[in-house]
């Protein structure tokens, strides 16, 4: 079933006027008659319509009554924004996986340089990106997408949460599928620099990610789905 993103106020309505995103997209998939989509907010709460005369209509009539879909464990995604379509791609897979909020980093090593003005507008685009992943997977909820964080500022909104990092630790860190966490940091390409690394081990648990040394945006998603796998906290 095709997937429309739209306002929560919608939902409440037996023909809604679909907004101009929304509109377009269906104009785009040439719905036929009596073809069912399913319109969503992104927050849990979702509706079937099905297509009647040019127009969508209500598979329930109204009185109906909007129930959200049971919500996600709370996971956070810190990363250290990598170039390019890699970025984009971890948002997507972040997304369909069901992390609920993505904090992007940009460290002393990180590539990718935002200026403070530029920021808005880049979040606004991985937001757009979130919700067609939402879209495409079936997922009912789409995670907080916020702006790019300098890796200072990072640090006291992983103090909120109970954080893992891959680390190369004496002794040997245990495997993050051992230890229990609601949110994960993943590094830069470059790595994190030994201060950085120093800062972040007193606010996160080292863990292993296994033997072998993995690029920053697998190792991002192999955190969250073994994370998700295992169980938080």
């Amino acid at each position: 079933m095709h997937r429309l993103l739209v306002d929560k106020s919608l939902l409440s309505e037996e023909s809604p006027a679909l907004p101009k995103d929304a509109a377009n997209h269906l104009k785009v998939l040439r719905p036929k008659e009596d073809e069912e989509f399913e319109l969503f907010d992104g927050q849990g709460f979702s509706r079937v319509y099905r297509y009647f005369r040019g127009e969508l209509k209500s598979l329930r009539p109204n009185p109906y009554v909007l129930t959200p879909s049971p919500a996600p464990a709370p996971l956070t995604l810190f990363a250290c924004i990598t170039k390019g379509s890699r970025w984009d791609w971890t948002i997507e897979k972040a997304t369909e996986l069901g992390v609920t909020k993505i904090v992007p980093v940009i460290s002393d090593r990180t590539i990718v340089r935002l200026s403070k003005s530029e920021r808005e507008s880049k979040r606004e685009r991985w937001v757009r990106i979130a919700e067609d992943a939402a879209r495409q997977s079936d997922a009912k909820y789409i995670p907080e997408i916020l702006p790019a964080h300098d890796f200072e500022e990072s640090l006291e909104l992983v103090k909120t949460t109970k954080c893992l990092i891959g680390a190369l630790t004496n002794p040997p860190s245990p495997h993050i599928s051992t230890v229990r966490g609601d949110a994960v940091f993943i590094g830069p390409e470059g790595d994190f620099t030994a201060e950085e690394l120093e800062k972040l081990m007193k606010v996160a648990t080292p863990v292993s990610f296994g033997p072998t040394i993995l690029r920053a945006e697998t190792a991002a998603i192999f955190a969250v789905s073994v994370i998700s796998a295992y169980g938080t906290v």
